[in-house]
Order: structure tokens, then C-alpha cells, then sequence
């Protein structure tokens, strides 16, 4: 394998357990006092919406440090039910349903009622903007075609049997669907969130897929899981913002096969804290992930021809598969009627119940494995939800002058992603005065303000970065920020505070440039927003 690389994927994944960001990169943003403004503009959440935590507190200890924490939580469930042919069981209500976590009973706050918050007829979704603002808690569908770990035909069987299944929809699909497709070059968006069946039909068949040399050659295994693990991280920033439940079909190989038995202990112990990072990160979304292997019939869909034997059904014994029983989702493989598996992966995220806790349990231990159960009183009935999770840790503290390998990628994923990053809501305008200048505002609910100390006042720290492209979509420039916003002498010491951001940037316009993007990300949340403007 290519030892940079997979030693870069190692090294983000050894800091997960020490609760900080590697360091190391060569994109170094600048510090800058932000030239922004705020007004007062006090924001309420969607209807019904209940964040999985509440927003930070920063606490002063001893030693004059401060460190963010949140003192509470609540645990969001959503939880497909099925009888033993596997048939969704509709209508069942909050008493039918005990929850427990640690062994201990857990009490349920809040409930809803299965496909409650399917987009009404009225209403038609045709982009992540409409998404947001139609129907913030609609339920989507996410389906990722895996070019990488899969071999030349069984992606265009693949491609066949999401075009079949496809076909037998209505022309207006009842659940908004993103198509990505993912390979070791590119993260392309085929079709933002739709229901128009004909238009995510449209866009297949003009995606043309490269031959996946790579998947047969053993020395880029390092690459394909490094891919695997930034898609998931990706695709959740990019959708964290979207308050509903998202349902993550991916149709591919997930992980490439590789034996870890001799491999040293240290190693699986980093590999593993990446898988359960990117498990953390799916649940912060929450993303249900479901994992369709479009080989068909084999004995062990890890390898092909004589070599096959009976084995890990994924390949490899880090199974892409535990990353979709973590989450509540399913492996589904060994089939030929693949149509039939993405149908029912996308039947399951339509028919959920979502239930919502305080969990009893208020330690803080970061190591602490918290299994949930979920039962009901049906005979025979299972519930299909997550097993469990540990608690996160906060994003690491950004270093202006030596940003962290994490942080990085995640700037450079955002700004050279296709898709709309909401976990900041962001707007765009251009200054009427100034063809070159942008006034961007950051909505009160993504901003997190720290409380006041003896030595500073209130304030907010993030990051701006501006990215301009050619009309081919390569980057021409990028300048990056690190701002310190004071809230301003009239905001209270502490409690909350609900207040909007409203920045000022003045772009450095590069004479090739068509297109910039801004990208904004808070440094207390670790959420980003991204907007984009057209420079013609």
C-alpha cells in the first residue's frame, strides 16, 4: 500500500481517543479580527425540532483555562419496526415502545409517528435550499454509488438495478433524493436533493464512469479506505443542518478487503477509533446507513473467481457492514435482485419512529460504551435502530498558524464539494456598492457564543475561507480567515444568547474566476455552511 497516505489516515484516527485534531498541514489561514457587524435577531428552532445537544457552555477552571462542555443531552432515535418476514409494522404509538440504555429504563420525551413528517403533496423539493426552508424535518434519501471498491460490471449492474428500481416509482417521489457518486479523483453530486424521478434518471445516464483500475491493484488500499471514511465524514457535515432523518444507501464494496491479523495491534487501534469517529459522525447527522453489495450471488463477495471461500461478507475484517448495523442500518449482499435491496433500504427510511430521551446516566466518560435497547409489545416483532454511542469529543481547539490535519480537510472538502453545506445557515449578497465585495450572514441558530471572562468579552470564533474557480471547476485562489467576533458591549456576561452574524468580505477577484465559494465554519461546533456566487 502507499504508506503516506494510509499513515495520514492513521494519524487523524490516533488523536480521536486523546479528544484533540492532529496537527501538521501546509494551508496556514491567516488571524484577522473580523470585520463584522451583529444585530440582535432572536431565532427559533423549527417546529417540533429537538437538537441532539444543547448548544456549548464554556467553563473557567482552576488553572484560568477555559474548555467547552455541554452539562446535558438528548438522545434522538429513529427506529424502523418489522415483523418477522421483515414488513414495517405502522401505527404503533409511544406507550408500545421501552427503552432502555446501560440496562437502566430510559423515560420518552418525545414522539413521532411513522413517515409524520413526509413532505405534504403541496409541496415539491427540487434543492438542498428548498429542503431547508419547505420542510426542515422532511426524511431523505442519500444514495452513494461507490466507484472505487467496485469492480467495472458490478457497477454497471448496479447503475441498472437503481434505473429499475427507479422506473417503477411514481414520477413524483414521496421522499427528496440526493444522487452522489464517489470515486478515488472525484465526489461528484449527479442530483441534489429531488423528487423528480426523471431528473435523477436524467443525470445516471449521463455520469460516466472511468475503469476502476485501482480497485485491482493492492498498492492503493491505503487511498480506498482513506476515501471510504472522508465520503461518510463528508457527507454528514454537508447535511448536519438538515434536521430530519436521512436514510444513506450505499450501493458499492464500502471498505476493500485487507487482513488485519498481522497487522500491528497499534494500527487496528487507530483503524478502529476511525470507524467508531465515523460512527459518531453519521449519528450527529442522523444518518441510517445501508450497505448494498451489487456483486450478486458469490460465496465471499471479498474476492472473486476460485479464491472466493466462505468469509467476511464485505471483505476484509473491518466490515463496512458494522458501520450499517451501528447506525441502525443493514448489509444487504448475496442477492441478484439488487433493484429489490435498494427498495428496501429506502422503504425502511420512510417508515421510521423517531423517540427522543434524556439518558439517566450524566457521567462524562469519553471510553464508555452506552448500549441502547429498543423493544416493543408486538409478538415477534424486532426494532432496527442504533446500537448505542459513545459520547463525542468537542472539535479541537484551531490553531491559526498550524491548523490541524482534521481541519483541513474538511475546509478543503467543503469548498471543493459540489453539495450545500447547511450546519451553518448561511447567506449570500453582493454589496451594491462594491461589485467585488459580499455580505454574508450567519443565522442566530448556528452561531455558539462563549460567555465572558475577567480578560474577554463575549464572542465567536470562526473560520471564512473564499475559493475561486475557472469555468473547469479548478481552484484558482483561496484565501482563509480566522476571526474572533466580539457579541459587543450590550450582550449579557452569560446565559444565552441568540444573535446573528453579518460579515463584510472583500474578494481579491482573480480574472479567470466564474464561480467562488464561502465557506464559514464555527470553531465551538465544528459545523460548517457553504454559499456560492456566480462572478460573471
Amino acid at each position: 500500500m502507499r504508506p503516506m497516505l494510509w499513515a495520514t489516515v492513521l494519524a487523524i484516527a490516533a488523536t480521536i481517543s486523546a479528544g484533540q485534531e492532529p496537527s501538521g498541514t501546509n494551508t496556514q489561514p491567516t488571524q484577522e479580527q473580523a470585520p463584522a457587524t451583529q444585530s440582535p435577531a432572536p431565532q427559533s428552532s423549527a417546529p417540533g425540532q429537538v437538537p441532539s445537544s444543547p448548544g456549548p457552555v464554556t467553563a473557567q477552571q482552576q488553572n484560568g483555562t477555559y474548555t467547552i462542555q455541554r452539562n446535558a443531552r438528548l438522545v434522538i432515535l429513529d427506529a424502523v419496526v418489522v415483523d418477522n418476514k421483515g414488513t414495517p409494522i405502522p401505527g404503533l404509538k409511544k406507550e408500545d415502545f421501552t427503552v432502555s440504555e446501560m440496562g437502566e429504563p430510559q423515560t420518552v420525551l418525545n414522539f413521532e409517528q411513522a413517515g409524520a413528517t413526509i413532505p405534504p403533496p403541496s409541496v415539491t423539493i427540487n434543492s438542498t435550499a428548498e429542503l431547508d426552508k419547505l420542510t426542515p424535518r422532511a426524511p431523505v434519501n442519500i444514495i452513494v454509488l461507490d466507484e472505487f471498491n467496485t469492480r467495472f460490471e458490478d457497477m454497471a449492474f448496479a447503475r441498472y438495478s437503481l434505473k429499475k428500481f427507479l422506473e417503477k416509482q411514481p414520477d413524483k417521489l414521496e421522499v427528496p433524493t440526493m444522487l452522489l457518486a464517489v470515486d478515488l479523483q472525484h465526489f461528484t453530486v449527479l442530483k441534489d436533493y429531488t423528487q423528480d424521478k426523471q431528473a435523477i434518471l436524467q443525470s445516471l445516464d449521463k455520469h460516466f464512469v472511468a475503469y476502476p483500475w485501482q480497485t485491482h491493484n493492492y498498492s492503493w488500499i491505503g487511498e480506498r479506505y482513506a476515501t471510504a471514511f472522508i465520503t461518510l465524514r463528508r457527507v454528514a457535515q454537508a447535511t448536519t443542518g438538515h434536521f430530519g432523518h436521512k436514510n444513506m444507501i450505499w450501493v458499492g464494496r464500502g471498505f476493500p478487503p485487507y487482513n488485519f491479523v498481522n497487522a500491528p495491534v497499534d494500527q487496528q487501534h487507530r483503524v478502529d477509533n476511525a470507524i467508531q469517529d465515523a460512527v459518531n459522525t453519521l449519528r450527529d447527522a442522523r444518518i441510517t446507513l445501508y450497505t448494498i453489495d451489487p456483486a450478486g450471488v458469490m460465496i465471499d463477495p471479498g474476492k472473486y473467481g476460485s479464491a472466493a471461500a466462505f468469509n467476511d461478507p464485505l471483505g476484509g475484517n473491518y466490515q463496512f457492514s458494522a458501520l450499517a448495523k451501528a447506525t441502525g442500518g443493514a448489509a444487504l449482499y448475496g442477492r441478484n435482485d439488487v433493484d429489490t435491496e435498494i427498495g428496501t433500504a429506502i422503504k425502511d427510511g420512510a417508515t421510521f419512529y423517531t423517540l427522543t430521551y434524556r439518558p439517566t446516566d450524566t457521567s462524562r466518560d469519553m471510553q464508555k460504551f452506552r448500549k441502547i435497547v429498543v423493544t416493543v409489545n408486538r409478538p415477534g416483532a424486532k426494532v432496527l435502530t442504533r446500537e448505542g454511542y459513545y459520547l463525542s469529543y468537542g472539535p479541537g481547539r484551531v490553531d491559526p498558524t498550524n491548523p490541524s490535519r482534521r481541519l483541513v480537510s474538511d475546509l478543503v472538502a467543503a469548498e471543493g464539494s459540489q453539495m450545500v453545506y447547511d450546519g451553518v445557515p448561511l447567506t449570500l449578497e453582493k454589496d451594491p456598492t462594491d461589485a467585488n465585495t459580499y455580505l454574508l450572514h450567519v443565522d442566530a441558530r448556528g452561531v455558539a457564543w462563549t460567555y465572558a471572562t475577567d480578560t474577554e468579552p463575549r464572542h465567536a470564533e470562526l473560520i471564512l475561507m473564499c475559493t475561486q474557480f475557472d469555468k473547469k471547476g479548478k481552484e484558482l485562489d483561496r484565501d482563509a480567515r480566522s476571526m474572533k467576533i466580539s457579541a459587543g458591549a450590550d450582550a449579557p456576561p452569560t446565559g444565552p444568547l441568540v444573535r446573528p452574524l453579518n460579515l463584510r468580505y472583500h474578494m481579491k477577484r482573480n480574472d479567470k474566476a466564474v464561480r467562488a465559494r464561502f465557506t464559514v465554519r464555527m470553531a465551538a461546533t465544528g459545523r460548517i455552511g457553504t454559499a456560492d456566487a456566480e462572478l460573471n
